[in-house]
């Protein structure tokens, strides 16, 4: 835990944490998640009962980041579908007693695997956890979200245009300088898009390891967390996303399994994952992959690009020092153009 980020007046704070959250009495604690989570996450403890509020961080924010009135809508929605997630309580408005928008959920009794490769776990036991991990994907990629009520949750069509244009946008309004090899990322992504197949889904946007919470025995996933960047899109985002962490360095933004072995760790090879994951939802491999693996690493520079402003600005939710963040960026980069170059 660390210190909150957020100004505020604890009795106002509670009092009306009261009036707006069923079975909240006072407000006995609070404190901060440590990590790297983009909306400043917070345990808060009343009597025998814990929740957790997530916030919007102060300070100026790119108009399109932050929305936590997204995960609130989207979790609400997946509340009674097989798709494992928290229960919410509460939305704020933008005037509340953070001076910014929240929400307040359950605290889900398990444990996060922080590590890929899965250290505290036997060998044996590593395999079932991604197993598990390919069946909660496959379920949520399996809600029909007009059934939802998510029917308006994001654009019709063209995801990755889309994408690309937003992240394009929001990259170059958080960078002072011009990279030239990210530029030419860029360029290769906007010819290379797919054509759109026609395939809509709920898509996380950022689905890994340590954003689903699993049961105490690694049994099961028993929620999925971080719901900010989710949106109706291509379900092969998210697939490739998690790929794409898992070829990330071992230490960094996102810890991934570098260039480890995975069979010494009992662990997955990424050609058997997608396999598993097309195999449970009855769906042919992807042909772009190579593109959607590039994509999910220019999104990821663009994220980290918008961690390194805010950092600047000083209201960053876990400020990096700014030579690190670089580095990080320049090893996305590089893995990018690994990538593409095949």
């Amino acid at each position: 835990m660390v210190k909150p980020l957020h100004e505020f007046d604890r009795s106002e704070l509670g009092s009306y944490l009261a009036a707006h959250v069923e079975g909240f009495d006072a407000l006995d604690k609070i404190e901060r998640f440590g990590g790297g989570q983009s909306n400043p996450t917070y345990k808060i403890t009343s009597g025998a009962r814990t929740f957790v509020l997530r916030a919007k961080p102060p300070g100026k924010l790119l108009a399109s980041a932050h929305q936590v009135d997204r995960e609130y809508r989207v979790l609400r929605a997946l509340s009674d579908t097989p798709v494992p997630v928290p229960q919410v309580y509460h939305l704020s408005g933008e005037t509340s007693p953070l001076g910014t928008m929240f929400y307040v959920m359950e605290m889900l009794d398990g444990q996060i695997f922080w590590d890929p490769a899965l250290p505290e776990l036997a060998r044996d036991r590593r395999g079932a956890v991604y197993t598990q991990l390919s069946r909660t994907l496959a379920a949520l990629h399996d809600v029909a979200p007009t059934q939802m009520g998510l029917r308006d949750f994001g654009a019709p069509g063209d995801y990755f245009a889309r994408q690309l244009a937003r992240w394009t946008k929001q990259y170059r309004a958080s960078t002072d300088a011009e990279n030239p090899l990210i530029e030419q990322l860029i360029e290769w992504l906007a010819a290379h898009q797919p054509e759109d197949d026609g395939q809509v889904s709920i898509v996380h946007g950022d689905f890994r390891i340590d954003n689903l919470v699993f049961s105490k025995d690694a049994s099961r996933v028993i929620g999925i967390l971080d719901w900010e960047l989710s949106t109706l899109g291509h379900p092969i985002a998210d697939l490739a996303y998690f790929c794409m962490c898992l070829r990330l360095p071992q230490s960094g933004l996102v810890k991934g399994l570098g260039s480890a072995n995975r069979d010494d760790f009992g662990l997955p090879t990424e050609e058997s994952i997608v396999a598993q994951y097309c195999v449970q939802r009855g769906i042919e491999p992807p042909a772009f992959w190579t593109f959607a693996l590039a994509f999910s690493l220019f999104r990821l520079i663009a994220i980290a690009t918008g961690v390194l402003k805010r950092a600047q600005q000083g209201n960053a939710s876990n400020p990096r020092g700014e030579a690190e963040t670089r580095r990080i960026i320049e090893t996305l980069t590089k893995l990018a153009g690994d990538v593409i170059a095949g």
